[in-house]
């Protein structure tokens, strides 16, 4: 070969490895960082197809019901247990911290951690679910006085309530 075109072969080639390089510890960091979500009921049984389970050791995301009559806290350290369940088992999570304002038996949260054993999760951060109907205490005051008519009620028409008065018995408008 000409000794150009061998200068020429070995910058390529020096670039794709270096490329490659670089893409491959982008994907091993970005691996490093991804908490799957799973549901209590994906924990024990499995998730998908293939009945994945999550390992011991392995970052995750719980999300659930906390259970009713479960929330056992340590009354000299901030530090909480509590039971999570959807629709079946229970999985324990285990928190040291301030839990936050939302948070309470019968609600939903979402809790991050690593897995200490198969049903028990030991969280860095708990976060508190809260409906589509929730509104601040100083909205809810300032709003004092206008009719809020909820969307997901069976009896709203989605009409104004002109609308209706307009039109006499026969459905047709006067």
């Amino acid at each position: 070969m000409i000794p150009r075109r061998k200068k020429r072969l070995a910058w390529v080639l020096s670039l794709v490895v270096g490329v490659a390089a670089a893409i491959s510890l982008i994907l091993y960091a970005l691996t490093q960082n991804i908490d799957l979500f799973y549901t209590p009921s994906e924990m024990i049984e499995g998730k998908g197809v293939t009945k994945v389970r999550p390992e011991v050791g392995q970052r995750i995301r719980v999300g659930g019901m906390v259970v009713e009559g479960s929330v056992k806290r340590n009354p000299k350290t901030l530090e909480v247990s509590f039971q999570v369940t959807d629709t079946g088992p229970e999985v324990t999570v285990l928190y040291t911290g301030i839990l936050p304002d939302l948070f309470r038996e019968g609600q939903g949260i979402v809790a991050q951690g690593v897995l200490i054993e198969p049903t028990v999760l030991k969280a860095t951060e708990v976060l508190a679910k809260h409906d589509e109907e929730y509104m601040p205490p100083e909205l809810a005051e300032a709003m004092k006085g206008i009719k809020h008519v909820n969307p997901n009620q069976p009896d709203y028409t989605g009409s104004k309530a002109e609308d209706s008065d307009q039109q006499d018995s026969s459905g047709n408008n006067q």
